[in-house]
């Protein structure tokens, strides 16, 4: 038990990073940036700059904030406190929107070389899911999902 808790132990970001990422460029809007990580199947992905540099994420957190701040500006005798099915398609709302806008700004960044340990406890503190691996330039090369550490912890008699 000791060897196999020391195998998972010695595990890096570069080990459990998911290599096939959807990157966002901060000028997209958050009906694409919808789409695009619905199509991934993805819940959450590094915003980029035109550089392709790691300046932000966006999450499905993020699009409930946003739903949260179009809730406020209804105005009007229909405004609740909750929304109905019809509420997913609005005219008042402005489709000019940017992930830039409501991305979550100074992202939680790693180098490869992050231990297993390392990238848990950024998660706990940060109250994040994921984090996003970098190289040297700040470009993300990978991401480390909450699931990726529980995968590994799920298989680590298998090391």
């Amino acid at each position: 038990m000791i060897a196999t808790l020391r195998s998972l132990l010695t595990r890096r970001a570069y080990d459990l990073m998911s290599k096939s990422i959807v990157l966002l460029p901060k000028e997209m809007s958050l009906p694409g940036a919808a789409h695009l990580l619905a199509q991934a199947d993805v819940s959450g992905a590094p915003v980029v700059d035109e550089k392709g540099r790691c300046i932000g994420v966006l999450s499905n957190t993020d699009f409930v904030h946003y739903a949260d701040k179009v809730k406020t500006r209804r105005k009007g005798p229909c405004a609740s406190d909750t929304f109905q099915p019809w509420d997913n398609v609005r005219p008042d709302i402005p489709n000019g929107e940017q992930v830039a806008d409501y991305m979550t700004k100074d992202p939680v960044t790693v180098p490869p070389q992050t231990t297993i340990r390392e990238l848990a406890q950024m998660m706990i503190d940060a109250h994040i899911h994921r984090v996003i691996v970098v190289d040297k330039d700040e470009r993300p090369v990978g991401i480390v999902s909450s699931t990726d550490i529980l995968a590994a912890v799920a298989h680590a008699n298998e090391l």
